[in-house]
């Protein structure tokens, strides 16, 4: 298991976000050489966990839960084939892409170590937006992402920083008791509300967003 590229972003004004700013930083590109990984502050505050790479919207993006954003390029080449174009690696707004890593089989609150020293927390998947769909071009992408078999990617939380670099391996080293993987929280979030509850197993390492939409639902299907 490898991390094939480490990819940031610089801020730059669209027409499609949402953000008040007018900006957005999906557009990460690989970059040569370690960069620095670390705790980025609570969300909403926080920004990214990379050095070098920047969040314009801090109600879906950065912060400690959503300190980076992993997608796997196994699940970049499907979408080569179904968009029939070449995706480079962080043609999704993803920070890290992997190789031989089961992103999206993996349980929330599971740890990987990159390198030698960095170790990372999957705390949940990503939500497709606006602005994601305006960057890619494609009708319909929103719940075409969504509804896809690939998955979603997994946002990741530091748990112990350093310096990554492309190159680096990727160990599994921690997978907590439960069933939770990304994929089955996406679709809780999405497409399969009546899961919510269950995700509510993993709720010590989710992120702090889809926690509260757990939370939500679970309360309000509870009182009825």
């Amino acid at each position: 298991m490898t991390l094939l590229s480490v990819n940031v972003g610089r801020a730059k004004a669209v027409d499609y976000t949402d953000a008040a700013s007018g900006l957005t930083a999906i557009d990460k590109r690989p970059v040569e050489g370690p960069v620095r990984i670390e705790a980025p502050g609570a969300p909403g505050v926080g920004r990214s966990g990379l050095a070098g790479d920047t969040v314009c919207d801090l109600r879906f993006h950065g912060g400690d839960d959503r300190a980076a954003y992993a997608f796997a390029r196994e699940d970049l080449d499907r979408w080569e084939r179904e968009l029939g174009r070449e995706l480079a690696n962080g043609s999704f707004g993803e920070n890290l892409t992997t190789r031989g890593l089961d992103v999206n089989g993996a349980l929330i609150g599971e740890r990987w170590r990159i390198g030698e020293e960095v170790v990372l927390e999957v705390t949940g998947g990503r939500i497709p937006c606006r602005t994601f769909a305006g960057f890619v071009e494609e009708k319909g992408w929103v719940k075409r992402f969504t509804r896809s078999e690939a998955g979603p990617g997994a946002l990741l939380r530091v748990i112990v920083p350093g310096e990554i670099r492309a190159g680096d391996s990727v160990t599994v080293v921690h997978r907590p008791d439960h069933d939770i993987t990304v994929a089955l929280l996406h679709r809780a979030a999405t497409t399969e509300r009546t899961l919510l509850p269950r995700t509510l197993a993993a709720a010590e390492w989710m992120e702090s967003g889809l926690l509260a939409l757990a939370r939500q639902y679970a309360e309000k299907y509870a009182r009825a």
